[in-house]
């Protein structure tokens, strides 16, 4: 049995882990079925957003017309646009590839790990042992037991970049990031969506005002139905029909598409481990237990990432390997994670942006002031004619330190930055409010909320 100072399983934000770990002179295995890189690089936030963009240029000529531009779209190459993004895929995983090869004291696992014991797995029937172990095994999608779904050819976040051409139509099962994101880019290119989400509005997650915009602004180029659930799928010349209940009225409805998508969420791979054969436990919903410095509950067995299921973005996961390799590595002292300014954003059209508290979580904790503007209470965002997007801030009343901060429209996930900062170096509004923002520039709508808190009663 060969055996390492460190062992990392997955090769996405787990390449933290590996680098710190080889910096410090220390031997190391890397264990990963494949594709390098992990969900990321080649099925998550890397290649979607590629396609996105070029979604975003369409939608963006599309609504030309409302600054007196009149422009056509005279061909969307779908099969370009499909191929760059894989071609960009395959090169990233050909760069890690040869750098993995070509590093000095990491050996690396091509293969599906298991454990077999506390610190020891077996990957393709070789046995090597850990004095620490690192998880960072992802996710997956979740498919839900929906009848008749095994029977037809149903797309995921993951099969979806496989498409070479581009379907007539497609029925989007579920209604959070994933869905929405998709949901844009395929009515983008001219696909008929119908989005089937069970809850009463979509990406619950959210503040119920920007969902309830969300899907206004979708329903101008698609069809949106919340609260309605998939019950069945049968397969039809045509494609696939989608029976659902009503769950408010009980009444079933059919829809019917070429293609069918499930987005419903993801679950994490720590059932492919084997962590029966460890002291390492699981929660209800299948994702690794971890403590509040990243370590689970077997001594110097930490997990990081989708697995724990923490918070489910990569940005996330990445600051959880740096952690969790300085806790685990370095030993000495260890720091707990904060996620009280951990950030996510959605790109769907429009884009959503949030990080902290919504108003609800931060009421049942703190007093609290809100405080809102649209964009185009500032000069730049009426010149952007931007009628709808707005911003809604969540601050503690006697301390006015930043509990949450919420934004829906363009450049959200670049406006919020501000705010992430000034959360993360301390929480209150001062450094904000007294900084000199440029004007005109639609950065001004971050002063504009918080010159609007209110307390809420």
């Amino acid at each position: 049995m060969k055996k390492y100072d460190v062992i990392v399983i997955g090769s996405g934000c787990g390449m933290n882990i590996v680098d710190e770990a080889l910096r410090l002179g220390l031997n190391v295995a890397l264990v990963d079925k494949g594709p390098l890189g992990g969900t990321c690089a080649n099925t998550g936030c890397i290649p979607s957003k590629m396609l996105i963009f070029a979604a975003d240029r369409i939608a963006e000529i599309q609504e030309a017309r409302e600054f007196g531009i009149e422009a056509e779209i005279r061909n969307i190459d779908f099969g370009f646009i499909m191929e760059r993004m894989r071609k960009s895929a395959r090169e990233n995983r050909e760069h890690m590839k040869q750098g993995v090869a070509e590093t000095k004291d990491l050996d690396f696992y091509e293969g599906s790990g298991r454990f077999v014991a506390d610190h020891t797995i077996e990957v393709n029937g070789e046995t090597i042992k850990g004095d620490k172990v690192f998880i960072a095994a992802g996710s997956r999608p979740l498919i839900p037991p929906i009848k008749g779904l095994e029977d037809v050819d149903y797309l995921t976040n993951e099969t979806v970049l496989e498409l070479k051409e581009r379907p007539e139509s497609v029925i989007i099962i579920g209604g959070g990031y994933i869905a929405v994101e998709y949901g844009h880019f395929f009515a983008a290119m001219g696909t008929a969506v119908t989005m089937l989400e069970m809850a009463d509005r979509l990406i619950l997650s959210e503040e119920p005002e920007i969902a309830e915009l969300l899907k206004k602004q979708l329903s101008r180029r698609m069809e949106v139905h919340t609260g309605v659930q998939a019950q069945e799928l049968k397969g039809n010349a045509g494609g696939v029909t989608v029976t659902v209940n009503d769950i408010e009225t009980g009444k079933k409805r059919e829809f019917s598409a070429q293609k069918t998508m499930v987005a419903v969420g993801r679950r994490s791979n720590a059932d492919l481990l084997a962590l029966g054969n460890t002291g390492v436990e699981i929660d209800r919903r299948g994702f690794i237990k971890v403590d509040e410095y990243l370590e689970t509950t077997k001594r110097n067995i930490f997990a990081v990432g989708d697995i724990n299921g923490q918070q489910m973005f990569t940005h996330v996961a990445n600051e959880e390997a740096s952690l969790a390799a300085y806790n685990g590595i370095h030993g000495s002292t260890k720091v707990k994670m904060d996620y009280s300014a951990a950030p996510h954003a959605v790109y769907s059209h429009p884009q959503i942006a949030s990080v902290g508290l919504t108003e609800e979580a931060a009421s049942k904790a703190f007093k609290v002031m809100v405080g809102k503007a649209t964009y185009s209470d500032v000069a730049q965002g009426d010149a952007m004619m931007e009628r709808n997007g707005f911003a809604k801030a969540i601050v503690e009343a006697n301390s006015r330190k930043m509990l949450g901060f919420h934004v829906i429209g363009p450049y959200a996930p670049i406006l919020i930055q501000e705010v992430i900062e000034a959360m993360a170096s301390g929480g209150g509004i001062d450094q904000i409010q007294t900084s000199m923002h440029i004007h005109p520039a639609i950065t001004e709508l971050i002063p504009a909320v918080l010159s609007n808190l209110k307390d809420i009663t």
